[in-house]
């Protein structure tokens, strides 16, 4: 069954719905999508868009949605030429004459009814040898369909019209679009407007005015920056993905298409959801707990050691989610493999982390050093108790100040690796020799 909105009407029913195929899928609400899929707990979606909405895209990266991209453009199809203008006569005059010299057509889209005759007679006078049809949605379906087909078979130069325009159109001969007011658009629609042109081997153009007395705001702005700067093949994906940054990801259970990131931005966001997620399923966070150290000695990768800057910090990126010793070794082993003996601050900058990882386990916060001692800062009281019991030996001097403080003396102690209590010391050379430590 192929339909529009009117398949999601209560009173049209199916035997057995399994598959959900939606086009276009930026002309559709959530409240649709949803009823849709509520005919049949078993129905298998497969939405279809130049220009994913938020919501959907953000769902896909979450791994709740699958998402399949395809930039392999048609052969011999160019990028669409885009530029954003103030509204400027004579760019409009030298850019219609441009594409009427070489026998093609323009769209000209304002998406407002009551004035389009207005910018009718605008246009007449900076080209005034052009012939101008104009088409909206008010128009009888005879006016309408001869518009079209007067401007298909190539009798008319300039197509006005409202964003009726906006999709389903393939006219390989109209290769120049202007969007009149285009900051009042949002990327979606400009994307799809911008892909009426530029549908067969020649360079196709794309203007976007602006009114010379408009003031943009902040978002309008960015958007005009975003369509410009991705007017390469395929660059719908990269498009929603500023427009998710822009406007947000929406509610993932309610009715929201865009919306709540900004405040906290998306990565954070992802973050959060994340962690809300794991928690629900009582599964492992996907992080390792912070844990702040603050101990004597330098710990770096020095630049001798690794020269690339991108390189070093992926290796410090994947250095701070490591979750136990095992992956720190694998990361100190592939760092020898690839440039060589760690120096000394790389392999103590690997202690720490293996510090780190132990005072996660142990519910530690921080660990710091005050005159002669180890300063520990927990929220798990109930592990250094257990720790001070029945720890190795160095761990029952121990000393538990509060439900938030304990203190560790350091000097003159000797620990062996096989207690591994802590891994620190009270001075730079100390900390250098000695590997004491995964709490």
């Amino acid at each position: 069954m192929i339909g529009t909105h009117r398949l999601a009407q209560a009173d049209i029913h199916f035997a057995n719905l399994g598959l959900l195929v939606v086009d276009e899928e930026q002309r559709f609400g959530v409240d649709v999508k949803e009823r849709l899929k509520s005919l049949r707990t078993s129905v298998d979606v497969l939405t279809m868009t130049a220009t994913p909405i938020p919501r959907t895209l953000h769902m896909s990266m979450l791994g709740i949605r699958d998402i399949s991209s395809l930039v392999t453009p048609p052969a011999n199809r160019l990028a669409v030429e885009t530029r954003v203008s103030r509204w400027d006569a004579s760019l409009i005059r030298h850019a219609i004459d441009r594409e009427l010299a070489r026998g093609g057509q323009v769209f000209f889209v304002h998406n407002r009814i009551h004035d389009i005759h207005t910018v009718a007679h605008r246009l007449s006078q900076i080209v005034p040898e052009a012939t101008i049809a104009i088409g909206h949605g008010r128009l009888s379906e005879s006016e309408l369909e001869d518009v079209m087909l007067t401007f298909v078979a190539g009798t008319t130069d300039i197509l006005l019209a409202t964003t009726i325009i906006e999709s389903g159109l393939d006219i390989p001969n109209a290769n120049t679009i202007f969007i009149d007011e285009s900051d009042a658009y949002g990327l979606a629609d400009l994307h799809q407007l911008r892909g009426r042109v530029g549908r067969s081997h020649h360079r196709a153009y794309c203007y976007m005015l602006v009114d010379e007395t408009a003031h943009l705001t902040s978002t309008a702005a960015r958007r005009l920056r975003a369509i410009q700067e991705f007017s390469s093949m395929g660059a719908g994906f990269s498009l929603a993905m500023r427009d998710l940054e822009i406007r947000g990801a929406g509610n993932l259970l309610g009715t929201q298409q865009s919306g709540h990131i900004a405040t906290v931005g998306y990565e954070l966001y992802c973050r959060l959801l994340e962690q809300s997620v794991r928690g629900l399923k009582s599964m492992p966070p996907a992080e390792p707990p912070q844990v702040t150290i603050d101990l004597p000695g330098e710990a770096w990768l020095p630049r001798d050691f690794i020269p690339d800057f991108r390189t070093k910090i992926d290796v410090y990126r994947r250095l701070s989610r490591t979750m136990d010793d095992a992956q720190i070794d694998d990361l100190a082993a592939e760092l020898l493999d690839r440039f060589g003996p760690l120096p000394a601050e790389s392999k103590r900058l690997m202690e720490f982390a293996r510090l780190r990882v132990a005072a996660a386990a142990l519910g530690i916060d921080s660990v710091t050093r005050e005159a002669g001692m180890l300063a520990l800062r927990y929220h798990d009281r109930s592990a250094m108790e257990s720790l001070k019991a029945t720890g190795p030996a160095a761990a029952r001097l121990l000393r538990i100040v509060d439900h938030r403080t304990a203190y560790l003396p350091v000097e003159n102690a000797v620990w062996t690796d096989s207690e591994r209590l802590l891994q620190a010391a009270s001075s730079q050379d100390a900390l250098a020799a000695r590997s004491c430590a995964s709490l």
